[in-house]
């Protein structure tokens, strides 16, 4: 069998990473899939997603099938490989502080193990700044290998079709950084874009932070409308019906997961604080939780109540529990109540958490922390809080 491009995913067992990978190794490349998660890199191994991505799983068994993926804990093997892929984010730490150093020191454990003529590609968002820092690990290293930034652009849960339908995004300093970042991503994409790799980083964390700004709008005013007795839903319906201008106006909800907010965080950092539209987003859409709960609290004597929180997962039709504002919600929740459980049928990963029937056969009173669309004909004989629309009886809370 001929194989194609030789091609290394560092956290490549990762939400991210996987995919890539995978949609690599069918369009011919062969993919090494690094990560230092034993238990995922065992199950990749045998076949298996360490999470649920639709569509993945039958892809996944038939690279393995046909030897053009495998995965491994040993970086070493680093050196095998054409290209070197690292989807390492960079994060916030307590106090919203971006650490651009994440990316770095990743880069440098890695030095040792890269050789001359490869190329190396940043995924995941990055602060701004940090692809010249990893061009400046590399230069220090004396190894010959060209960089280029290339973020991920895609939304959990469509993975293995956007990858293939959207325009990628490739940067280089170089020319022969672009040349081979152009290769590499030819094999997905039907259109590249070029742009310098601080464009690039800031068009990755624009489009979070532009998402994360439309979600605390459209919540700020649920709040308004719910405050007057408004149903929110009812006047969004009259904004977006054939209207073209409006079109894109998302319902309320909880705006979580592990890039909208940090990302924007890491803007505001990068403005020296001045973003004052990213930090009034954050509050708005941290702050739903409370305010879901100080009205839940004038229509309910919670002091009485065991309440059920029903769907864990930051979004719908999602495993990923990371981030999200049902955890938060729960916990003010458990001040309010005489009692909170949560359940969530998708999530494998919190022993914490209760079967859904079993919730909802003990609790006086069901609150949704994820929209999952089978709430909408699940049979609930007690009182709903749906502040996502899930079953089509509007938001008024």
């Amino acid at each position: 069998m001929t194989l194609g491009l030789r091609v290394a995913v560092v956290g490549g067992a990762g939400h991210v990473g996987l995919p890539l990978a995978v949609m690599f190794a069918s369009r011919g490349a062969e993919v090494l899939v690094v990560d230092i998660n034993a238990q995922a890199v065992e199950l990749v191994n045998a076949g298996t997603s360490p999470f649920d991505e639709p569509g993945m799983h039958d892809v996944l068994q038939n690279v393995r099938r046909e030897g053009r993926l495998r995965a491994t804990n040993d970086a070493a093997e680093l050196s095998t490989s054409e290209y070197v892929v690292i989807v390492v984010g960079t994060p916030v730490n307590e106090y919203l502080s971006p650490d651009p150093g994440a990316v770095t020191s990743t880069v440098e454990e890695l030095v040792p193990h890269l050789r001359d003529g490869q190329h190396l590609v940043l995924r995941s968002t990055v602060y701004p700044g940090v692809t010249r820092m990893v061009e400046s690990v590399i230069a220090k290293s004396g190894k010959n290998v060209s960089v280029s930034f290339c973020p991920e652009r895609i939304a959990q849960g469509k993975a293995m079709t956007e990858l293939t339908e959207l325009p990628q995004i490739i940067a280089s300093r170089t020319a022969e950084g672009t040349a081979a970042a152009r290769r590499l991503f030819d094999l997905l994409a039907h259109s590249l874009v070029e742009v310098s790799p601080e464009e690039a980083e800031l068009a990755k964390l624009f489009t979070n932070t532009w998402r994360y700004i439309k979600f605390a709008a459209a919540n700020q005013l649920f709040m308004i409308a719910n405050d007057w007795g408004v149903d929110f839903e009812r006047v969004r319906h009259a904004i977006t019906t054939d209207y073209p201008r409006a079109a894109d106006m998302p319902g309320a909800g909880f705006a979580a997961g592990p890039c909208l907010f940090k990302d924007t965080m890491q803007v505001a950092a990068f403005s020296n604080s001045t973003f004052s539209l990213g930090h009034a987003a954050m509050a708005v859409n941290e702050g739903l939780p409370s305010y879901v709960v100080e009205r839940m609290a004038r229509r309910f004597d919670l002091a009485t109540m065991k309440v059920g929180v029903l769907g864990t997962a930051f979004k719908a039709d999602s495993d990923d529990t990371r981030s999200s504002l049902a955890y938060k919600l729960r916990k003010l929740l458990a001040v309010r109540c005489a009692s909170v459980v949560c359940a969530d049928d998708n999530v494998t990963t919190d022993s914490g958490l209760i079967p859904e029937q079993q919730l909802l056969n003990s609790v006086d009173l069901v609150v949704f922390g994820t929209p999952h669309p089978r709430y909408a004909t699940m049979q609930i004989r007690q009182p709903v809080v749906d502040i996502w629309n899930v079953r089509g009886n509007g938001v008024l809370l």
